[in-house]
């Protein structure tokens, strides 16, 4: 196989044999998939998809587990129709891949899905999460977005953003200590940056042992 000498360190585990429990919607230009709770409630969540894209099951399982909570949960399509990475491509391939998909324009589409949530499911407190490509999307929407409330940013590639540290809004940032991608020591600047810059409040946790996309793994390996 292509990935043999470069396997891609993104590795999802196993796909979740997982259905879903909501819908897929039309929300202006773009797909999303949305889950509400059977209470009505004015808080949501926008979950922002890794490389491998809004359809994959083991991210609309968190999607859902969001709303088992008491969020309406959305996941719409940031790749706005392009295709997803799949764990067959070649890793070698990538940065040219992701070229075409920047996490840091995300920003028509989240307008788009913030007014969908206000006009349609009555939600006024707003947050977003993200896992690695969209954990760096959480960290450009909390430097500019002035309409969300919070955000939490899975193992973001932070040196995306390495020079900005202005949050705008609560910020939670989860990274994993054995995580090929982003090393320790870029977490441990993130919040010397942070500490100098950042006039709101924010936590940065690493847990220990986990390696990249650690959240996405088989459910048996998530540790509540």
């Amino acid at each position: 196989m292509a990935n043999e000498s470069r396997p891609c360190p993104c590795d999802i585990g196993d796909k979740f044999d997982y259905g879903g429990r909501g819908q897929e919607v039309q929300v202006g230009h773009i797909k999303a998939y949305v889950c509400k709770p059977s209470a009505s409630t004015d808080k949501a969540v926008i979950v922002i998809h890794d490389i491998f894209g809004w359809q994959l099951p083991n991210t609309r399982y968190i999607a859902d587990m969001l709303t088992t909570n008491g969020y309406i949960a959305i996941c719409p399509d940031f790749f706005v129709g392009q295709e997803a990475w799949k764990p067959s491509n070649d890793w070698a391939s990538f940065n040219d891949w992701v070229k075409t998909r920047d996490a840091g324009k995300t920003d028509k589409e989240v307008d788009v899905v913030l007014k969908y949530l206000k006009d349609q499911c009555g939600a006024k407190k707003i947050g977003v999460i993200g896992f690695c490509w969209g954990g760096a999307a959480v960290q450009h929407l909390m430097l500019k977005n002035p309409h969300l409330k919070t955000g939490v940013s899975l193992y973001g590639v932070i040196s995306r953003f390495e020079d900005k540290h202005s949050l705008l809004h609560p910020t939670f940032f989860i990274f994993g200590e054995k995580d090929d991608i982003i090393p320790l020591e870029q977490v441990t600047l993130l919040e010397q940056k942070l500490k100098q810059n950042c006039k709101v409040d924010y936590e940065v946790k690493i847990y220990p042992g986990q390696t990249h996309g650690f959240v996405h793994r088989k459910r048996e390996d998530i540790n509540p």
